[in-house]
């Protein structure tokens, strides 16, 4: 397809449908790709509900994307979830994300009431892997569905083949801790605590089966799969997909590349005046930078849940690492120990707000990430090359941090104290690793490594790079199927 501009063809324009789910680690790729496509000439209408409706349109100012609200199901008997949350960082706890996730399932009827009236063409929809239900709707109206759930081909390959490989057989008894080499990806050995619980609840009326259930049963279905990546990044893993699992797929990220350049957050050498609209991180940062100085950003995600006896422990060993930090905690303060504000000082800020993560990736000062390893952060440090000191919490975050530690080692683990993957990790193996990522050898390596892997990204997403030829294709052959008597 090229650079074809529909404006110039007296065919109407191709249109695609967005449905992300209402998470912010799901929802905002999806807007990235919504910005990609408006780049592409085509139109975009994203679904949301109302609630989710101004981050969405702030989000994506500037733009010619139409979003439209649709209502949040809150008379759902025996939910639990409390008036006006619609959106899974507002859950009073992410114990209920299946209750809420099968809720939405309540919105078919006026989803499909709305889709029946938009513009056609519509070339393809892509509809979150939670909303399962969308494939129903696609079906009924015969549109090319394409399902998002924003994991890695690493990730996604592994739990493929840990099924063949017989890591969820109960007949097999591995312990929770043994090493499984896969059978498929022979070099990669797991353990069963790599995965979330729920892989192993045999109790088939539970709220997690009956969501899985919905959402295994609706993949063979769907066209194929959108990934935000890029091929350079895990190549044998996108082949293994394609090959060996014969799933369309479609590499086009990664996405947080496509958003409009942010205003620089370092002050000029020529001495420019702080710009006081600046958050105080920033500014914070920005002082760093003036002083030379290095700064470890930590941030474990806007849905996992730390005791407040581990977050004593993150306080001890960010403290006694004497490090420059900036910590974002999603609990309030007071969980944290006493004078520990007083005793980092300048050393150290901690931020409760919600921040734009790139932006503070990308400021000179930052040289390090203590991550949870979710799939958009492992992304965003690829992407302006800072190194990874890898703590997983919850959901694909495990196989995550293998895949960063031990597969394209652009970063370093802490462990725990009892060896598992899962479990509590001291202040003192805490302050070990982030020395060694800062200052150490193998911190230096991994940096190497995640700034070769930067330059790739940044040229996959370019014209003619890997994802921009990509998406290409996902264009053309969507547009040949929905507008067969339009020439190319």
């Amino acid at each position: 397809m090229g650079s074809i501009s529909f404006d110039e063809l007296s065919a109407p324009k191709p249109h695609v449908v967005l449905f992300p789910f209402m998470s912010k680690g799901h929802t905002i790729p999806i807007l990235h790709l919504a910005r990609l496509l408006i780049a592409r000439d085509l139109a975009v209408t994203v679904f949301t509900t109302s609630a989710n409706r101004p981050f969405i349109s702030h989000f994506l100012t500037g733009t010619t994307v139409s979003i439209i609200d649709l209502p949040f199901p809150h008379d759902v008997e025996g939910t639990g979830i409390p008036q006006g949350i619609e959106s899974t960082d507002k859950l009073p706890s992410i114990s209920m994300i299946f209750e809420f996730a099968l809720a939405t399932e309540r919105m078919k009827d006026d989803f499909e009431r709305v889709l029946e009236t938009l513009p056609r063409p519509i070339i393809f929809m892509v509809c979150d892997d939670f909303l399962w239900w969308t494939q129903d709707s696609a079906d009924k109206f015969d549109i090319i569905r394409l399902s998002f759930m924003g994991m890695s081909a690493y990730a996604t390959a592994v739990c493929r083949d840990a099924a063949y490989s017989g890591v969820f057989d109960d007949q097999k008894h591995h312990s929770d801790d043994e090493l499984i080499a896969l059978s498929r990806l022979p070099w990669i050995s797991i353990t069963k605590n790599d995965f979330s619980p729920e892989f192993f609840n045999r109790d088939t009326q539970s709220l997690s089966s009956q969501f899985h259930a919905k959402v295994f049963a609706t993949i063979a279905r769907r066209y194929g799969q959108i990934l935000n990546s890029f091929y350079e990044l895990e190549p044998v893993f996108v082949d293994y997909l394609k090959n060996e699992v014969a799933i369309k797929a479609w590499c086009i990220g990664p996405l947080c590349l496509t958003q409009p350049p942010f205003r620089s957050t370092s002050t000029t050498s020529a001495g420019m005046e702080e710009d006081d609209s600046k958050p105080t991180w920033v500014r914070w940062l920005d002082q760093k930078l003036e002083k030379g100085s290095s700064v470890l950003y930590v941030a474990f995600g806007s849905q996992a849940e730390v005791s407040p006896e581990q977050l004593r422990e993150i306080a001890m060993g960010l403290e006694e690492s004497y490090v420059n930090f900036l910590w974002v905690i999603r609990k309030n303060e007071s969980e944290l120990p006493d004078n520990f504000g007083e005793r980092v000082g300048e050393r150290g800020i901690v931020v409760s707000d919600w921040v734009d993560q790139m932006e503070i990736l990308k400021h000179e000062s930052v040289k390090g990430f203590l991550s949870h390893c979710g799939w958009n952060s492992v992304l965003e440090s690829v992407c302006v090359g800072v190194p990874i000191l890898a703590w997983p919490f919850m959901a694909e975050q495990h196989l995550n941090a293998r895949m960063v530690h031990e597969e394209i080692k652009i970063g370093l683990r802490v462990e725990t104290i009892n060896g598992s993957v899962r479990g509590f990790v001291s202040g003192e193996e805490l302050r070990k690793k982030v020395k060694e990522l800062m200052e150490g050898e193998n911190g230096r390596q991994v940096r190497k490594n995640v700034n070769e892997l930067s330059v790739m990204a940044k040229k996959a997403v370019e014209k003619g790079g890997s994802s921009w030829q990509s998406l290409d294709s996902l264009i053309q052959e969507t547009c040949d199927k929905a507008m067969p008597d339009v020439p190319n």
